[in-house]
């Protein structure tokens, strides 16, 4: 069993909108108390986008702040991605991350601090 789901992605101009949704394959693992959002791009670390903790305190990647806005829904264990106003250096695959242990801001934005992860769904932004 896939442990998160992503889906959403797509091709899209610069200056357009995606919104990027995660199912979590259990229950156990959709109330994990930290979820989270990353990209990558061959060649390249993971990069942090957005994370939501259990309490709903949110925080983004300074790249993404004011564009991209992470939500979740606490019923159905879904988290997702609304991204607005995509530059092309926003092109990636983006990957869904949850955890058991506690949102803490040392280590939100760094990969190996998260114990499940999704497949990934490629987004695109033409110039």
């Amino acid at each position: 069993q896939v442990p998160l789901v992503e889906s959403g992605g797509g091709s899209v101009q610069a200056g357009g909108s995606l919104r990027l949704s995660c199912a979590a394959g259990s229950g156990d693992i959709g109330s994990s108390t930290c979820m989270a959002w990353f990209r990558q791009v061959p060649g390249k670390e993971r990069e942090g986008v957005a994370r939501i903790a259990s309490d709903g305190s949110i925080r983004y990647a300074d790249s993404v702040k004011g564009r991209f806005t992470v939500s979740k829904d606490f019923r159905n264990f879904t988290l997702y991605l609304q991204m607005n106003s995509l530059k092309p250096e926003d092109t990636s695959v983006y990957l869904c991350a949850a955890r058991t242990a506690y949102c803490s801001a040392t280590t939100d934005f760094f990969d190996v601090a998260y114990d499940y992860w999704g497949q990934g769904t490629q987004v695109t932004v033409s110039s």
